[in-house]
């Protein structure tokens, strides 16, 4: 038997006993080169040799360069070796509709086009009955929503099946709701690659046509934020663009957002975010944050306030309740990428805009219909005048922040003005007659006006002030007719350095007052009876103690003593 084996043997050919089975029949879908993406997209890959990794989210802001990834992660799966039997990529997109899931995952299966008549029961069963007995990859790509594969009928992956589910998203929050065991962020560009992928785009033939336009080039660059839509959108529509001429005014355009390629191609699709946003009340949050300047690092607390201040936080009626809200709002912005992370400054966590989504925020304060959108936003404009009257008519938030205006002479008439940001300016004179029409306003910032020594009479008029922000400005008095600010709900007199002065029984009268900063430095004789600085701030304290809904309250004298009073 054993030399019959040996015949047996010497005739046949065993080099190769088994084939490989047949990789999944992938459709190749055409995507652009993934500039930047490359370690990402080893990163994602390297899960699938990973058993205890079932489900992968990738999530970063609309035209991050999600889709491209995935999609060339799809093609991967074309090329063997790989032991998948089937691959199916599914758009979800904004209106999540199971259907339409399960016919697309229909197709991919083979099922004849009758099928799709089945109820969404039936189908779920039907493809249910198919991928639990294969090992398969799903990538569902833009979820704006919780997909539940259970009504969908795709089976949960796990190391048993070894299948594979991916998807793409705006939103961290979401990954966690999917079950995500790995999740990726998708960054922005950094400036290399978004210079190289701009170079790609618009072509040698026109960067070379002039040798300024390099330069220009570099400038739009940057206005794209490192977003790869934007820079191949715009590198596209520039690429016939030969002249100095035709490249000072896109930069022009880009600048005031009125480009249609930038509205149409880039704007609206990051406005997806903005428009899935779960309520107004977070739209409007998000919004008031492009009041500040390009690049601002924003405090959170400051923010906070501010929309508290404004009626904006509507689920509760105290600072320290409207905290839980605010955290719930900035967090979820954060994670669907349509605010950053700003680090911090003093101590102080911060939050800032990426310059595309400020663009698009301020768009759409331009677009809508809405009134309560009506901005009007020159913040870091160098101005050195204000605003012409006719500007202030119709505007409900107006920003002047961080400019070079020295003087505030006219009387605008601003009927619907609730918010006016003047922080960071070079005020010395405010006209009395300046606060004369703004029967709204109700957050006013005039902070970081060291120069502005006096406030106007007219400031007494502003009787729905609810936020007054005087900090870091060189008012030595303030004077007794802010006696009528009875709905302040906040007053920040931190550092300012020159103040002697505070009438007896002013504080006091602020009976809705939440939130109370001051800082002085000590310095200075207080002979008359009547200033609440004289004695050590102790008859600051007992008017402050008689507030009954104070929460937060901060006291610094020469940066070193710290007095705090419990909430009575």
């Amino acid at each position: 038997m054993l030399q019959e084996i040996s015949d047996h043997k010497s005739k046949g050919a065993f080099d190769k006993v088994a084939e490989d089975p047949p990789a999944a029949s992938v459709v190749v879908r055409p995507v652009e080169q993934p500039v930047g993406l490359e370690s990402t997209i080893q990163k994602v890959w390297d899960c699938i040799g990973d058993s205890n990794v079932g489900t992968i989210g990738l999530y970063g802001l609309g035209g991050v360069g999600k889709t491209t990834l995935l999609t060339k992660l799809k093609n991967m799966f074309s090329t063997p070796p790989n032991d998948f039997k089937v691959v199916i990529w599914v758009g979800v997109s904004e209106y999540y509709d199971v259907g339409k899931i399960q016919n697309r995952i229909g197709e991919n299966i083979g099922f004849p086009r009758s099928w799709e008549n089945k109820s969404v029961e039936q189908k779920a069963r039907d493809i249910y009955g198919i991928l639990s007995n294969k090992r398969f990859v799903v990538l569902l790509d833009d979820l704006w929503e919780k997909v539940d594969l259970n009504e969908v009928g795709i089976p949960e992956p796990s190391q048993e099946n070894g299948s594979k589910l991916f998807f793409t998203t705006r939103s961290l929050r979401l990954c966690v709701n999917m079950g995500a065991q790995k999740r990726f962020t998708m960054n922005p560009l950094a400036w290399e690659k978004a210079w190289e992928l701009f170079q790609d785009k618009v072509g040698d033939e026109a960067l070379n046509s002039h040798p300024d336009i390099p330069d220009l080039a570099k400038d739009v660059v940057k206005r794209c934020g490192g977003l790869p839509l934007a820079l191949i959108t715009i590198g596209r529509a520039m690429a016939c663009k030969t002249t100095l001429g035709e490249w000072n005014y896109a930069i022009e355009m880009l600048k005031r957002c009125a480009s249609p390629q930038m509205e149409d191609e880039v704007f609206s699709l990051l406005k997806f975010s903005y428009d899935n946003l779960p309520n107004a009340t977070m739209r409007s949050c998000f919004l008031y944050c492009c009041l500040h300047p390009e690049d601002c690092c924003i405090p959170k607390k400051r923010l906070v306030e501010y929309w508290f201040c404004e009626g904006l936080l509507i689920e509760f009626d105290r600072i320290s309740e409207a905290q839980m809200q605010s955290d719930h709002i900035i967090n979820f912005l954060l994670n669907a990428c349509l605010l950053e992370n700003g680090g911090e400054i003093h101590g102080e966590e911060c939050v800032k805009m990426h310059d595309v989504i400020r663009d698009m925020a301020l768009w759409i304060t331009r677009n809508s219909e809405a009134t309560e959108n009506n901005f009007f936003v020159k913040a870091g404009a160098q101005l050195y005048e204000e605003p012409h009257v006719k500007a202030w008519e119709s505007v409900k938030r107006m920003s002047l922040m961080t400019n070079k205006i020295e003087f505030l002479k006219e009387t605008p008439k601003c009927a619907n003005l609730r918010t006016l940001f003047l922080s960071q300016n070079e005020l010395q004179v405010i006209s009395d007659g300046f606060f004369q029409f703004m029967p709204h306003l109700t957050v006013l910032d005039l902070s970081r006006n060291l120069r502005l020594r006096v406030l106007p009479e007219g400031i007494s008029l502003l009787v729905c002030l609810e936020c007054l922000d005087l900090s870091f400005t060189g008012i030595s008095e303030l004077p007794i007719g802010l006696k009528s600010l009875t709905k302040l709900k906040m007053l920040d007199l931190s550092y300012m350095h020159n103040l002697r002065k505070i009438p007896q029984h002013l504080i006091s009268s602020f009976h809705k007052l939440q939130i109370f900063r001051m800082w002085w430095s000590g310095y200075g004789d207080y002979p008359n009876e009547d200033n609440v600085l004289y004695g050590g701030n102790e008859k600051l304290i007992v008017e402050l103690k008689s507030l009954q809904r104070l929460s937060i309250i901060r006291i610094q004298k020469r940066q070193a003593l710290s007095r705090k009073i419990p909430e009575p």
